[in-house]
């Protein structure tokens, strides 16, 4: 019986140490990358754990706080906001921020995230508050920077760094939405006016400049083509010239006789009549070639010329007198 009551006590003592083990095995905690624990001992501030494996004291210590030191973002929904011009307007915006110090942000304020979202309420507000809608709808950049400098500065005691603060979204009263499309319908349509005008004004310039191109080349070549024509006829005339001068001087070096340069008159006087003349008068000294004529017009089949001879003039004697 009491050996069987040692085994009893002694299946029980191994029991308890496992369990023992086992607990104490729990009791180690490992912390991951961009992760803070922020501890405390016996209800204080114990320590804030970094990255690696660490062991809470059975009893005394507990993990008050998980923080990740991330970029965290957070929309906000819009809020309602007067301008200076007594317009009120839906604006959201959109907080970029970082947990720099996990012991401020357990500590420092109770619920951050809310308290982040009523400071940027209010914060906006005073800056909407001192601009008109037109500066409102035309100032981000200038909103955005002066929020984020305020909000940093009112979150350090929080253990928070805000990065950037952006406006997602402004929406004025239906009214004011209205007469702005308006607005920028009417611009639209003045611009797409400006530009017909132009883009017809530039054709109109294109037009005329082209129609003067033409015109400059066209009367160029008229004047080129005038010039040669003119060029050429000139060349043909002191070739002309050339040729008869060379032929006269031939016939002078060849000494012709009377009857060659009367047979070069009787075919100048060919010429002239070519065929169709029905009458001609032709000097005494060329009625030797009469019989001439005759035959080269029954050679040519035409019909010869009638010829009147000139009448000479009577001599007047004693008798007349």
């Amino acid at each position: 019986m009491f050996t069987f009551l040692i085994g009893i006590g002694g299946a029980i003592s191994i029991a308890i140490a496992v369990i023992v083990l086992i607990y104490l095995a729990t009791r180690f905690t490992i912390v991951t990358q961009a992760n803070r624990f922020i501890v405390e001992r016996l209800g204080g501030y114990f320590v804030t754990w970094d990255v690696g494996i660490h062991f809470l004291v059975p009893f005394i210590d507990r993990v008050k706080m998980k923080v990740s030191i991330k970029e965290q973002v957070v929309d906000f929904d819009p809020q309602p906001v007067i301008t200076k011009d007594n317009v009120t307007m839906q604006i959201d915006t959109v907080v970029f921020f970082q947990i720099t110090d996990p012991k401020l942000y357990t500590y420092g304020v109770n619920f951050p995230i809310k308290a982040i979202e009523n400071l940027t309420a209010t914060t906006l507000r005073n800056i909407i508050g001192d601009l008109e809608l037109d500066e409102s709808l035309t100032s981000r950049d200038v909103i955005n920077e002066r929020m984020r400098t305020i909000l940093d500065e009112a979150t350090d005691p929080w253990g928070i760094k805000i990065n950037r603060v952006e406006l997602k979204n402004i929406i004025p009263p239906k009214d004011i939405r209205e007469a702005m499309e308006k607005q920028m319908r009417a611009e639209r349509e003045k611009r797409q006016s400006i530009l017909i005008a132009e883009g017809n004004k530039r054709s109109a310039i294109l037009n005329a400049e082209g129609e003067r191109e033409a015109r400059i080349l066209r009367a160029d070549a008229e004047k080129q083509t005038r010039i040669l024509e003119a060029e050429g006829q000139a060349n043909a005339i002191l070739k002309v010239q050339d040729a008869t001068a060379r032929g006269i001087e031939m016939i002078k070096k060849a000494g012709a006789d009377e009857a060659f340069l009367r047979l070069e008159a009787y075919k100048a006087m060919e010429k002239v009549a070519d065929g169709q003349a029905t009458k001609l008068i032709i000097p005494s000294d060329m009625q030797g070639m009469v019989g001439l004529a005759s035959t080269l017009a029954e050679a040519f089949d035409t019909k010869p010329p009638k010829i009147t001879m000139p009448k000479e003039k009577k001599q007047p004697t004693k008798t007349d007198k």
